[in-house]
């Protein structure tokens, strides 16, 4: 699933729907946590399940709901309100304990049917026993599809600045490695000084160094910077068309290891070209099928 950009959205702001799923985001994400009120959980679930029952056009983008925390009293409520045919993937915040992931994944079972199963998980990690813990949590169910950073919650609590770029990459190597161990993709946590685009830009580019796959966008100007940094280069992806061009021909003369414009290539290298020619691939179809923003 592409997701370079993800761009939050309030259920409780029904009126900025129509726009965020007209953006150019490649998934966007409905919250009814954090960004709802307790006094109007109810009102923004109501809306976000009105607008998954209708035929409201999604415009090709990945739909994700982020709930609220297992063990709330919204949890239950949440989940059967928005379990349905459009909705792609439910985000866990606050997740801690594998158990919990488990708990959710069985009641999405009991929504959505075991035998259908095509509704992921994306958890959270945005605690220091999260953060500990996250390849548990990456491992815990079939359903969990991606690990996500939650900067915020983890940081703010414990006095350490965001400004920290050696905090921050700590983060990012023990959630990006958590989540490949699972065989899962990880995607960077939101940045909130929306005035400071080159700040954003800077963190995208450093979490694609580290392997991560996308960002949360709190603001569509937001949007044109995560995708254009979590997409290769012209350059890289020629060079991985290389390689695999290279592999195939290697493989079929019984070698395992082959030059490429004098480097050798061996099969993590050709793994890696694989996943960079398949990212560019992605990205050009939901350039097609994704209406641009206004």
């Amino acid at each position: 699933m592409l997701m370079r950009s993800k761009l939050f959205v309030p259920a409780s702001r029904p009126e900025l729907f129509p726009k965020a799923l007209a953006s150019a985001a490649d998934a966007v994400s409905f919250d009814l946590e954090d960004a709802v009120v307790p006094a109007r959980k109810a009102e923004a679930r109501a809306a976000l399940a009105g607008l998954l029952a209708s035929d409201a056009p999604l415009c090709g983008k990945a739909v994700v709901v982020r709930v609220n925390a297992v063990g709330t009293e919204y949890f239950e409520s949440d989940m059967k309100a928005i379990v349905g045919p459009r909705l792609d993937v439910i985000n866990l915040p606050m997740a801690e304990d594998p158990a919990a992931v488990v708990e959710a994944a069985r009641l999405l079972e009991r929504l959505e049917g075991a035998d259908t199963g095509r509704i992921g998980l994306l958890v959270n990690i945005e605690t220091p026993r999260a953060l500990r813990r996250a390849a548990e949590l990456a491992a815990a169910h079939k359903r969990v599809v991606g690990l996500q950073i939650g900067y915020a919650d983890m940081l703010e609590p414990a006095g350490i600045s965001r400004a920290d770029q050696a905090a921050l990459a700590h983060v990012r190597l023990v959630v990006r490695l958590a989540a490949a161990e699972a065989g899962v993709p990880a995607y960077d946590g939101a940045f909130a000084a929306v005035a400071d685009p080159e700040g954003f830009r800077a963190e995208c580019e450093a979490a694609r160094h580290h392997g991560f796959a996308g960002k949360s966008c709190i603001h569509p100007k937001q949007i044109a910077i995560a995708n254009a940094a979590f997409l290769p280069t012209p350059a890289e992806i020629a060079w991985a068309r290389r390689v695999v061009e290279a592999a195939a021909e290697a493989a079929a003369r019984g070698m395992g290891a082959v030059l490429v414009d004098g480097r050798m290539i061996d099969p993590p290298f050709v793994a890696g070209a694989r996943a960079v020619v398949a990212l560019a691939e992605s990205a050009e179809t939901a350039t097609k099928t994704s209406k641009p923003e206004t």
